[in-house]
């Protein structure tokens, strides 16, 4: 039966509020659900809550600087997750860490990644490529050394045992004809340490790998008495020369403005070894993903502070020889791919 034309607008008029009522509930809850997701950082991959770790390196070091920045991008990249960071003696020691377990992640120099081969030595997996070291030897402006062959029978900072730094100058000496064991006064002391015992002339001269440039030996450089740096690229040939593992260093030069008092005006000729961002395969795969992204989108933040982090790179990422990415690291490489 046909109702009556005024219950039938009734009844049209009521089906209208209701639709438009579903129609505004709807579209708030759009609204609301995009808002949530620009303003919380948790879409993405899933990933464990639990406590992370991050090996650094010792005290005024590049690594610490680079860690304590990226620990505040990873607050709001991991949110739920407390980063610890640990210090270490450098590159050596923070690959053992983390091949045992003892740190979930870290940063180290190419060269002590290689010459790695301990326990969990296959499971060691990168996520970034990131910054190159640079070789310094670092003397008082008023000294005569002006080659590593020079520092026969000084008193030299080499670096502490597990670090990058005592690693490469090892190598160094023996490009240049020197048993660090005999014809030098080898002190294991680091960039923690250094630069106090050279201005207290506890040193004669040491030995650092670092970014550019590195804030100790830049207020070095400023300060009194002064600092010069010595050349090592009379040693690059030879160095090459010693095996396949020397492949790491690659010939380089320490701009004139890298520590313009300490240079004046003059580029030096060095040595240098890219650092990777390193876990293992044991790491989940969507807090490497989401680590990954941090490390690159906090470049321009971090790179204000530490320079050398202004290198970290998209395009360059992605090389982290002798070590294979992590699955992880794949995935968001190959989520931002043009």
């Amino acid at each position: 039966m046909d109702l009556p034309r005024p219950v039938v607008r009734l009844r049209d008029a009521a089906l209208g509020r209701r639709r438009r009522v579903l129609q505004a509930l709807l579209a708030g809850v759009s609204v609301l659900a995009l808002l949530l997701w620009w303003l919380l950082p948790n879409a993405g991959p899933s990933y464990p809550r639990a406590p992370m770790s991050l090996a650094t390196g010792v005290a005024n070091g590049v690594y610490e600087k680079y860690g304590l920045l990226l620990k505040g991008d990873l607050h709001t990249a991991l949110p739920g997750v407390r980063v610890n960071l640990v210090h270490t003696e450098g590159s050596v020691d923070n690959i053992k860490r983390v091949a045992s377990g003892r740190a979930d992640f870290t940063i180290a120099a190419a060269d002590a990644v290689a010459d790695y081969n301990g326990p969990g030595k296959d499971q060691l997996r990168a996520c970034a490529r990131l910054y190159d070291d640079y070789m310094q030897l670092v003397v008082p402006s008023d000294s005569t050394v002006r080659s590593a062959r020079d520092l026969r029978g000084l008193r030299v900072g080499v670096g502490q045992a597990d670090s990058g730094v005592n690693l490469i100058t090892r190598r160094l000496f023996a490009a240049a004809g020197l048993d660090i064991t005999k014809d030098v006064d080898a002190i294991p002391v680091g960039i923690d340490q250094a630069p106090a015992m050279l201005r207290d002339k506890q040193l004669d001269a040491f030995f650092w790998s670092g970014g550019l440039p590195t804030a100790a030996v830049a207020e070095m450089a400023h300060s009194s008495p002064g600092i010069k740096l010595v050349q090592l690229g009379d040693l690059v040939a030879k160095l090459h020369s010693m095996g396949p593992q020397m492949a790491y260093y690659r010939q380089a030069v320490m701009p004139a403005d890298a520590y313009p008092q300490a240079q004046k005006g003059q580029a030096i000729a060095t040595i240098a070894v890219a650092n990777l961002l390193v876990t293992t395969d044991r790491a989940n795969t969507g807090l490497v993903e989401r680590l990954t992204r941090a490390v690159i989108d906090s470049r321009d933040a971090i790179g204000k502070e530490v320079h050398a982090a202004q290198l970290v790179d998209l395009r360059t990422a992605v090389f982290t020889d002798p070590l294979p990415l992590h699955v992880g690291a794949e995935r968001y490489y190959r989520s931002v791919k043009p």
